[in-house]
């Protein structure tokens, strides 16, 4: 149902994002502090979507597409952001957005071949860490100088970045048997409602 309170949760979440890289070009310590408010408020409501949809059963089909879909939008836009303003590392950044890319490849193939890819517990921690270190470094030289934001922000990413390299080879070492042993059908193409099959 498109209003039902997960997925209402997860239109929050997506309508949260300009705002969030609006943020982003305002100065003052007081913009950086907001953004993480912003930012932790999407990303607490991408568990109380799910928790919701399992609890009140009210899991849908466009649950199930549109929650992905918002996470990979909330993490893409703030990691683009932070490499823009210079406040994130561009490599450890590449691997993560490169890794979401590569999943929702793989779980679009999958889907279509009527096959499920639980999310691991390592993607589960990856995916704790990484938002950790993204929050961190929203605020970034905004923090108190004793709890190092920075310095966790910036090891906290590229810690998120080799789980990242080790969750993507653990779901494509899942996968890869079922791409290999099932033979590629080839789409059976139909004549347009009037036009003669052998045109």
């Amino acid at each position: 149902m498109l209003t039902s309170p997960p997925n209402l949760l997860t239109f929050v979440r997506i309508g949260l994002i300009p705002i969030l890289v609006a943020l982003f070009y305002l100065e003052g310590a007081w913009a950086r502090w907001f953004a993480c408010a912003v930012f932790a408020i999407a990303a607490t409501t991408d568990y109380l979507d799910g928790w919701l949809a399992r609890n009140r059963k009210q899991q849908s089909r466009l649950g199930r597409w549109l929650d992905p879909v918002a996470d990979k939008l909330l993490v893409a836009a703030t990691v683009l952001a932070l490499v823009a303003f210079d406040r994130a590392p561009l490599l450890p950044s590449l691997v993560i957005l490169l890794r979401e890319i590569l999943i929702s490849g793989l779980r679009e193939y999958l889907a279509e071949a009527r096959l499920d890819l639980p999310v691991s517990r390592l993607a589960k921690w990856k995916t704790a860490i990484q938002m950790m270190a993204l929050g961190f470094l929203i605020v970034g030289d905004a923090g108190p100088a004793w709890l190092y934001v920075e310095e966790v922000g910036f090891w906290g990413l590229w810690l998120a970045a080799f789980l990242t390299i080790a969750s993507g080879w653990d779901y494509v070492h899942k996968s890869v048997g079922h791409m290999l042993d099932e033979p590629v059908r080839e789409p059976r193409l139909r004549p347009a409602r009037g036009a003669s099959p052998w045109s």
